[in-house]
């Protein structure tokens, strides 16, 4: 096995613990199959009461998912990679929001992105004082995906379109209150905490180690928020945002003239069509699938990983802006794939 991971079985438990710490516990394709390959395991195994999975170091649980090789094939023309990629890490994200044993997350330092796939959809998510969760993925030329888009679809109010678009980094209470997160415990605990859910296979211990969270700031934005982000699409946001005289609204608007708008506008359909129709798991991949399929080929994504990561000069050229992006680019992105349609069965060959 990959000594990015470790999993074993202890106690009642099966027992992921993600080991990259010097890449921030980034999120490989190997890592990815790994844990899918347990959760099958487990899933008959009665000695396996319930799943908990960590991560290693003291910066992140994990910032993201490992991008490189993505880019990597995508310069060079192959979007077939990226696109087995997803539809596999995807198959696994649907698999963790519908484990039929209790999925037990700690959360530590950085949750981001393919973080947030593999913790947030668990039965039981736990944050600590150094939780800082986002969806940044709008800046590097892709929607929130992983199921994100679920989550931000059900966060409060129009909450789900500003993490969405802004990227705002969620401390623990903010994590709480927006449905990525369901209990906050200090760290320090946290070392008894896993001995007691290993010992005993019981998730309900966590109720002995939660705490109330420190204050959050996107409570208090909500009334902000909702008037600036309740717009059918990104134009209306922005105008919103343009015509707001607040602090907020500034600040709000530097952060979007940063980022995709072919992104930001697809996001917000996305979270919109998915709030409408009341949307499972299932029904989120299969969308953020669409757009992420054709990320590389019509979309932003390689150059947004090229300002970001590689040459990292902070300038993407971005195919549209803010105020030129044509309506029809959305739909073009979000249409259905036909015979490429994601599935969440195991046909996408590993």
């Amino acid at each position: 096995m990959s000594g990015d991971i470790r999993i074993r079985k202890q106690g009642r438990a099966g027992w992921i613990t993600l080991a990259r710490p010097g890449a921030l516990n980034a999120l490989s394709y190997d890592m990815c199959t790994a844990i899918e390959a347990a959760l099958d395991a487990w899933r008959g195994d009665a000695e396996v009461a319930l799943v908990l999975i960590d991560a290693e170091g003291d910066k992140a649980f994990c910032a993201g998912g490992d991008i490189q090789q993505l880019y990597d094939t995508g310069r060079a023309g192959d979007f077939a990679y990226g696109r087995r990629f997803w539809a596999d890490e995807y198959r696994l994200n649907a698999k963790i929001a519908r484990y039929p044993k209790p999925f037990v997350a700690l959360m530590h330092g950085f949750v981001m992105g393919g973080g947030v796939g593999i913790a947030c959809h668990g039965s039981h998510r736990v944050v600590c004082e150094s939780t800082r969760m986002a969806m940044p993925e709008c800046g590097i030329g892709l929607v929130p995906d992983v199921g994100g888009s679920l989550l931000l679809a059900r966060a409060p109010g129009r909450a789900g379109e500003y993490l969405g678009l802004t990227g705002a980094r969620m401390a623990p209470d903010d994590a709480i209150y927006a449905g990525f997160a369901d209990f906050y415990a200090p760290q320090l605990k946290w070392q008894e905490l896993r001995a007691a859910l290993v010992e005993s296979g019981d998730p309900g211990v966590i109720d002995g180690f939660a705490e109330a969270p420190p204050e959050g700031t996107l409570r208090s934005l909500q009334p902000e928020i909702d008037a600036c982000f309740g717009g059918e699409g990104l134009h209306d946001i922005v105008a919103s945002l343009r015509a707001a005289d607040s602090d907020f609204a500034r600040d709000t608007l530097a952060v979007l003239a940063r980022n995709s708008p072919l992104s930001m506008a697809c996001t917000v359909e996305i979270i919109h069509r998915l709030r409408a129709m009341s949307a499972d798991i299932g029904q989120a991949l299969e969308m953020e699938y669409r757009f992420t399929w054709r990320s590389m080929e019509q979309g932003d994504f390689l150059e947004g990983i090229r300002a970001a990561i590689i040459d990292k000069d902070r300038k993407p050229k971005w195919k549209d802006t803010l105020d030129s992006l044509p309506g029809a680019a959305v739909l073009q992105m979000l249409q259905p794939l036909g015979e490429n349609a994601l599935t969440l069965e195991e046909e996408t060959g590993r």
